[in-house]
């Protein structure tokens, strides 16, 4: 198995954060192309936050990471989406 570089030891939780314009069906876009990637998304394990204005919404997913690859892979297709502005 490759070294991968990286200050987490796998596996761990982790807590991935989505921002993009507010609306219904935003979070559960996020955690539809997180669950592309993660076996499980526990109970409680998704929060969103409306920004101050309302105009945007950023949800964090919280779960158990199993790899750098496996991150990598949730960015990219995080950044691939057109609805999400941002990731964290």
């Amino acid at each position: 198995m490759e070294e991968e570089e990286t200050l987490l030891k796998f596996p761990c939780e982790f807590s991935l954060k989505a921002m993009g314009l507010a609306a219904d069906d935003f979070d559960a876009l996020i955690v539809e192309i997180v669950s592309r990637h993660v076996e499980e998304i526990g109970e409680g394990a998704v929060r969103t936050r409306p920004s101050r204005g309302g105009k945007y919404l950023a949800v964090t997913v919280t779960f158990i990471a199993n790899s750098k690859r496996q991150l990598d892979a949730i960015y990219q297709d995080l950044t691939d989406h057109e609805r999400v502005l941002m990731s964290l």
